[in-house]
């Protein structure tokens, strides 16, 4: 069903999940030659080499070959050695430990969406953690330009990013599958509410990813998959019936990952993380969720907070001459790039039909080198004059 359609569909129900249908959609094999920058096809996921991708004339032409992967295609991929420095990794891991370690010493165990509490260690709101923690980690991490090359691709400019930590340890048990948010984290009664458009718009609102922060072989219950099942129309109302669930445990599919290895996947990608068969590993990830400037996403973010942790970092590296790339990567993942909502009778548009944003203060404040204090008053400044 395509959005042209959907003005006579009649709202979606549990009676029109068809498992033959899904069937269909599933059983067919991923075609390595309609995706010409893909490195190979492993269990019909398409399997990219970063550094094919830096080396690229086109950059257009790649973001719209990810588009397609995840949209038309498998809807998930894996970009090998998208951090090719390990250290990078290893830095922001040593974060996450810190924090785990202070989440322990608090006592109390952190919630999980589909598996039971306390079996995982789970850091939930890790971006801005992790700025406060170590702006000179968080930043040569978020830097990262296979992060800003898919969310960009899949969401366009203004993206927000979020991350929560997950370390499943030895014998930590699998999540059901499922789909992710929006409509996936609702009840089936309340996704059924909402219109068909609705559904078939809630995907292109966010971009699913992880990071692997140590060597995941299948053992250790990487991420497993079921590709082709996002383009599944009532798939927010099917993924909790049982035949689906059977389905998907006799389908899916599992790829080990190395250190520095990211996955990007649709949302509406029936998955679920595996069981940690291993002995020793503890399967540590760090999850990303982008979410559009037209979406709002899962966690509420001190962007004010996190912005001015970095900019320190941010005006030392400018001065360093570091890649201004390299910098606007890092204003994306941590700067509120999206000036809405606000109160237009304090905060009017400048130049146009909006009003600053947090990112674009960032901006102006490295063109001119302004001090930390500087930024620090002019964002409680907007922050004031969003207020209503």
């Amino acid at each position: 069903m395509s959005f042209t359609s959907v003005r006579r569909a009649a709202p979606l129900s549990e009676r029109d999940c068809d498992l033959t249908a899904l069937r269909e959609l599933v059983e067919q094999t991923t075609d390595r030659a309609a995706y010409p920058y893909a490195s190979e096809v492993t269990d019909n996921v398409l399997v990219y080499d970063s550094a094919r991708l830096r080396a690229a004339d086109d950059a257009a032409d790649v973001r719209a070959e990810l588009v397609h992967a995840l949209s038309e295609g498998p809807g998930v991929v894996v970009l090998k050695g998208a951090f090719p420095d390990p250290t990078v990794v290893d830095r922001l891991t040593d974060v996450f430990d810190a924090l785990i370690a202070e989440q322990r010493t608090a006592g109390g165990h952190t919630g999980d969406h589909f598996a039971r509490p306390g079996a995982n260690d789970r850091v939930w709101n890790a971006l801005e953690k992790a700025a406060l923690h170590d702006p000179e980690a968080f930043t040569d991490y978020y830097a990262n330009d296979m992060l800003a090359l898919v969310a960009s691709a899949w969401l366009g400019p203004g993206y927000q990013v979020t991350s929560q930590v997950n370390v499943v340890n030895p014998g930590g048990a699998a999540q059901s599958a499922h789909r992710d948010y929006h409509l996936g984290f609702l009840s089936n009664e309340a996704a059924a509410a909402y219109p068909v458009h609705v559904h078939l718009l809630s995907p292109v609102l966010t971009l699913q990813g992880a990071v692997a922060h140590c060597d995941m072989p299948v053992e250790s219950g990487p991420t497993r998959y079921l590709p082709y099942s996002q383009r599944y129309e009532p798939g927010y109302l099917a993924w909790r019936l049982p035949a689906f669930q059977a389905y998907f445990e006799a389908r899916h599919v599992q790829l080990p990952l190395a250190q520095g290895d990211a996955v990007f996947f649709n949302p509406a990608l029936f998955h679920a993380a595996g069981t940690n068969r291993s002995a020793d590993i503890r399967r540590s990830a760090n999850l990303l969720q982008v979410s559009s400037a037209f979406g709002r996403s899962m966690e509420t973010v001190d962007r004010e907070v996190l912005a001015n942790a970095v900019y320190p970092v941010l005006l030392a590296r400018r001065a360093a001459g570091a890649d201004p790339a390299w910098l606007e990567n890092v204003i994306a993942a941590s700067a509120e790039g999206y000036p809405f909502p606000t109160n237009l009778d304090t905060d009017p548009p400048v130049d146009g039909l909006a009003p600053l944003s947090q990112a674009d203060l960032v901006r102006r404040a490295l063109r001119a080198s302004w001090t930390p204090e500087t930024l620090r008053s002019e964002l409680r400044a907007g922050a004031e004059r969003r207020e209503s």
